[in-house]
Parts: structure tokens; sequence; C-alpha cells
């Protein structure tokens, strides 16, 4: 490839190549059978996913955003409830909270690996406490069984924001598969991705896989009878064949994430810039890179350099969601959270997807260590 050509963050058309030959014909299929909400297609989606997960069920849903939601309105949590969680997240760990009435408490993440700390969590722990949101954020595990403790001391449920991490695990557990539910979001840019929107919530209880399958179809188990007041989040056939479809190459494109976050790993180190440019720490388990994330202190100038030399970065998240407008009532300050409030000013999410080549990473690295030297 030519040095003038973008080196992009995501290539989400070369995934969806790879599947096409036996996507497009599946999607056809769906189109034609006139059964595209529900039905036997998502109903085997969420079998084939809750397997995956080590899960009893699976209940697809519209989003992720959906599936946190109705997860704490599957626990009932609402008005007077405190829900402890990251202010270092994507926004939706956060809103679906005060959506369900309740309160959101923040807690402070860690240095090494900006994942909600569990001695910052049980910190902030209330007689009014009803759940905790761990994150398992840029595709690696939080400390389940610190987490999984404090539920169970506190009796307390546990929601995991799995949103970003399908296939990852740390000890004996996967990713969804040790809180009370689980929330997965296939947003096209996630490492198992739909053509559009669309969630499921994993758990291991019945009562809780039935509450959360009646809350998404606005609380009914019969046509027109509503037991409660729900949510209109069905998940689309459409989607379902999709998902299934790239299920089968997840692990496969997990594992090549891994081999590109190791290269880029190697190549820090053979610059002598690892020091300068910081990844973050990796824990025991499967890591599976939805983001592969440096740290630098001068983090928005060169995001900036990248930029000129065709080279695609991110920054998740600029703003701690403590310090959100929306939020202002919940009384938050800066300096209250200074470990995620320094992450937010140094967090870079540098390309990352399988069939990015080893000369792009070569690139990508070289023009960091370029702006370094300037």
């Amino acid at each position: 490839m030519s040095a003038a050509e973008p080196i992009r963050l995501l290539d989400i058309g070369a995934s969806w190549a790879e599947v096409a030959a036996e996507a497009e014909p599946a999607v056809l299929e769906v189109l034609r059978s006139g059964q595209w909400a529900l039905g036997p297609r998502v109903q085997a989606f969420e079998e084939e996913m809750a397997a995956y997960v080590g899960a009893r069920h699976g209940v697809g849903v519209a989003s992720g955003t959906d599936a946190l939601l109705l997860a704490l309105m599957a626990l009932d949590v609402g008005p007077g409830d405190e829900v402890v969680t990251t202010p270092f997240t994507f926004f939706s760990t956060a809103s679906v909270i005060v959506r369900a009435g309740a309160t959101p408490v923040f807690a402070d993440i860690g240095e090494a690996d900006c994942l909600l700390d569990p001695a910052a969590a049980s910190a902030v722990l209330s007689p009014r406490t009803r759940a905790l949101i761990p994150v398992h954020l840029y595709g690696q595990c939080v400390d389940g069984a610190a987490f999984d403790a404090m539920a169970r001391r506190q009796q307390i449920a546990i929601v995991e924001d799995a949103c970003q991490a399908i296939g990852a695990t740390r000890g004996i557990a996967r990713a969804g598969s040790f809180g009370d539910l689980a929330a997965f979001s296939f947003y096209p840019t996630k490492n198992l991705s739909a053509a559009g929107d669309a969630g499921i919530v994993t758990t291991n209880d019945d009562a809780l896989a039935a509450r959360v399958r009646r809350l998404r179809v606005h609380g009914s188990e019969k046509r027109y009878e509503h037991i409660e007041l729900g949510l209109n989040s069905r998940l689309d056939a459409l989607q379902a064949v999709i998902l299934s479809i790239r299920l089968q190459r997840l692990a496969a494109w997990n594992e090549a994430r891994g081999i590109l976050a190791d290269r880029y790993d190697e190549l820090l180190a053979a610059h002598g810039i690892s020091d300068r440019v910081r990844p973050l720490q990796r824990h025991e388990g499967t890591h599976v890179f939805h983001q592969y994330i440096v740290r630098a202190d001068r983090r928005d100038e060169l995001r900036e350099w990248l930029a000129g030399r065709g080279i695609g970065s991110e920054v998740y998240y600029p703003i701690p969601l403590h310090l959100q407008e929306c939020f202002t009532d919940l009384g938050y300050r800066e300096g209250d959270f200074p470990v995620a409030e320094r992450a937010a000013r140094e967090v870079l999410a540098l390309p990352i997807y399988p069939g990015l080549t080893e000369a792009e990473q070569v690139r990508v690295i070289e023009a960091i260590r370029d702006f370094l030297d300037s």
C-alpha cells in the first residue's frame, strides 16, 4: 500500500466481505419468509449466544442500551435505589440507571487497566445500593471474583456491561456468565456486529430470563394482555441470522485481534517508546481487544499528528460521566475521580481489526515515534 493511503480505525466493510457469500442469501431468505421480528431465527441465535457465553438463557433485544435497561427493570431497580458503576465508560451504562428511575453512584477506576476498581466500588456502597454494573471495558474483563464476593456479602445484584467484551475471560468465567444478568451490544463497531443496532441479555436465572422476555414486548406474555409496563425492544430476525453466521467466526476474529495487539506491544518496545505511549495492563485470561488503547501525555496533539498522516484513531472516552452536563444534579465535581479524569485526558485507541496488516501497524507506530521525536 502507498504511504498516502489512509489507515482506518476500523474496517467494517472487510468483515462483511468475509461473510457475504453466506449471509446475503440467508438475509434474502428471511425477507421472503415474512417473519422479520423475533421468531425461530431469533430463538436459534439466542440459544447459540447463551451457549457461547456459558449462560442458561439469552434474550435478544434491540440494542446494548436496551439490554442494560431491561436487566435493571427485571431486577425491579427503580426510584430510591442506587446503582454503583464506573464514570469511565460509554454513556449508556449510566443513562439506563437514570431511565430506570434510580441514581448512579460512581467509583474510580484502576490506574493501569481503566477498569472499575473493586475497592473503590465497595467504599461507596450504601443501604440504598441495589446493584453493581461493572464494565468489561475495551475487551477485558473486570475482576469478577471480587465483584461477586462483594455482591454476595451485600446481597445486591450484578449486571455485567459486557457490550465490549464478547469472548473475553478472566479466571474461569467468560464475560456475561457470572452476573445476575449481562448485557451485550452488537452495534456495527463491536467484535460481533450486526448490520445496525442489536443486543442480548444473558442470565442463568430462569425467572429473570422470563421477565426480560416479557418486558421486551411491552410487558406482555399473551397478545394484547399486559402484565406490566415494558419496552418495544425486539431483536429482528434479519439481525439474528447475520449474527448467527458471524458468531461462527468470532473466535478466529478475536484471536486475530490478540495477534495484532501483541504486535503493537512488540513494535512499541522495539522503537523504545513503550514508556511514553503506554499500553494498558493485561490481566490473566482472554482479552479480545475491542480496542487497543495506549495512554499518552500529549494525546490530543498525537491524535492530530496521526490524522495528518492518514491514520485513524479515537478517544474512548474524552469526558468522564460524572462531568457530563446531564448528570450535574448528581453533585459530582472535577477532582472527584482523578484516575478516571486522567485517563480521559490520555487514552487513545489505535487501529485494530482483522485484516490490518503488519506494514500498516509499523506505519502507525513509526508515526507515533516521529511525533515523540518532533
